[in-house]
C-alpha cells in the first residue's frame, strides 16, 4: 500500500510538472467557506464574493459559443491591472466597481501581473481572485523583476521603487500576441461608469496611448535642473509638432500593435539608463512615460481619471474633485482610501471608494464586509455610485 500511493504521488507530480496548462483550472490551494460566506485561503486575506454580473440583452456575442473565454476572443474588453499583496484590497475593489457599472461585464477580460517574489505567490493571488469572482474572465502573469530591478533608480517615496510599478512598460512581451489594445488602470481607482465608453476612445494617427491630458500643469516640475540645463536631453521636448503636457499613466488606452512595432518598451528603457548616471527627475515609473509620450498622447476626457485623490506623494492629505463629471476615481498619492478607513481618519472622498470594498475585516471575533458597512448610507443617492 505504501508503494502504491508513493506511486501515486509521483504520477501525479509528474502530470502536473509535463502538463501545466491542462491544469490551469484546477484549486490547488485548499479553501475553506466561514459562516460569512467567504472563502478563507492560507494568506490571511478574506473577501466576500462578489454579485455575478451579467451581460445584458444588447452586448455581443462571444466567439467562443460557450466555452471557456480565449483572449484572442475579439469581442472582449482588455484590461490589465497589477496584482500584489500589498494593494491587493484596492484591485479587489477596483475589479468590483468595472463590473457594477459596465453594460456587458461577462465580455471583459482582466489581464493580472503579479510580482514573481511577492510574499502571497502568484498561485496564492489567483485564487483569491477566483474565489472572489467565480465567473471572471481573466489570467494572471508572472512579471520577472530581474526584467527591470538594473533600471530602477530611487525616488521620493519608496512605494513608487517597486519593480512592479514598471510592469506597464512590458505589455506588450507579457500579454498575448493576439491582444491587440488595452485598458491599463491602476490599483488605487474606482469606475463609475461604464468602461466600455473608454475602451472605445479612438486613437487617432499614429497615436500610441490615450490619456486624459493636463496641459495647465507645471511641466517643468517632474524633471531636474540638470535635465532642463542640458540642451541635449531637454531639446527632445523642443519639436515645434510637440506641444508636451502633463497625464497620469494610471489610466491609459494602449495601442499594443503599435507599442511593439515602435519598441516603446526600449524607448523607455534608454531614459531610465539615463536615470540612473545622471539624475534627471524624482518620481518613480511616470517620467521616462512622459518623455517618450508627452504632447503624443491621444486626449480623454478628464472624467476617466480624477486623480491625486491620495494627496501628494509626502503627506497623503485629503484633496477634493477636480471640476466637472466624474467616470473614475484615483486614489494617486500617498494616502490610499483603504489605509485611512482602518485607521478611522478617513478623507471624505474614502468614503466613495467604501461600496466596492469587499474586504472581510474581524473585529473581536466577528466578521464584515466592509462593503456593507452603514457608512456608505450616506452617499446612497450621490451621482457617483
Amino acid at each position: 500500500m505504501v508503494h502504491f500511493r508513493f506511486l501515486a504521488g509521483v504520477l501525479f507530480y509528474t502530470f502536473i510538472v509535463l502538463f501545466p496548462q491542462l491544469c490551469r483550472g484546477i484549486r490547488s490551494i485548499p479553501t475553506r467557506e466561514t459562516d460569512t460566506g467567504a472563502v478563507e485561503v492560507p494568506s490571511g486575506f478574506r473577501f466576500a464574493e462578489a454579485p455575478d454580473y451579467r451581460n445584458g440583452r444588447d452586448c455581443p456575442a462571444s466567439t467562443t459559443d460557450g466555452r471557456s473565454v480565449s483572449t484572442c476572443d475579439p469581442s472582449l474588453v482588455h484590461i490589465a491591472m497589477t496584482l500584489d499583496s500589498e494593494y491587493l484590497r484596492g484591485s479587489i475593489a477596483a475589479v468590483h466597481s468595472v463590473l457594477k457599472h459596465a453594460s456587458c461585464p461577462e465580455s471583459i477580460f482582466f489581464h493580472f501581473v503579479a510580482a514573481e517574489f511577492d510574499p502571497a505567490s502568484p498561485r496564492v493571488l489567483t485564487q483569491l481572485v477566483r474565489s472572489t469572482f467565480p465567473s471572471l474572465n481573466f489570467k494572471v502573469y508572472i512579471f520577472r523583476e530581474d526584467t527591470v530591478i538594473n533600471l530602477i533608480s530611487s525616488s521620493i517615496r519608496q512605494a513608487l521603487e517597486n519593480p512592479l510599478n514598471y510592469a506597464r512598460n512590458y505589455l506588450g512581451d507579457i500579454l498575448d500576441l493576439c491582444v491587440d489594445r488595452v485598458i491599463y488602470l491602476d490599483s488605487d481607482i474606482v469606475v463609475v461608469d461604464d468602461i466600455h465608453k473608454l475602451w472605445n476612445t479612438a486613437l487617432s494617427g499614429s497615436r500610441v496611448i490615450g490619456a486624459p491630458e493636463y496641459c495647465h500643469a507645471n511641466f517643468t516640475q517632474y524633471f531636474t535642473p540638470v535635465f532642463w540645463s542640458d540642451s541635449a536631453m531637454s531639446g527632445t521636448f523642443s519639436s515645434a509638432r510637440r506641444k508636451p503636457c502633463y497625464f497620469n499613466t494610471g489610466v491609459m488606452v494602449m495601442d499594443l500593435v503599435r507599442w511593439r512595432e515602435g519598441n516603446y518598451k526600449r524607448r523607455i528603457e534608454k531614459w531610465m539608463e539615463v536615470q540612473k548616471k545622471t539624475r534627471i527627475y524624482e518620481l518613480g515609473s511616470l517620467p521616462p512615460f512622459l518623455l517618450v509620450f508627452a504632447g503624443h498622447v491621444e486626449p480623454i476626457d478628464h472624467r476617466w481619471n480624477q486623480h491625486g485623490l491620495g494627496g501628494d506623494n509626502v503627506r497623503g492629505s485629503c484633496r477634493s474633485l477636480h471640476p466637472g463629471p466624474v467616470s473614475l476615481l484615483h486614489w494617486s498619492g500617498k494616502g490610499k482610501p483603504w489605509v485611512r478607513l482602518d485607521a478611522k481618519k478617513p478623507c471624505k472622498l474614502d468614503h466613495l471608494w467604501e461600496p466596492y470594498d469587499l474586504y472581510i475585516s474581524s473585529i473581536k471575533g466577528h466578521y464584515y464586509a466592509h462593503s456593507e458597512h452603514p457608512s456608505m448610507a450616506f452617499f446612497t443617492g450621490s451621482s457617483y455610485l
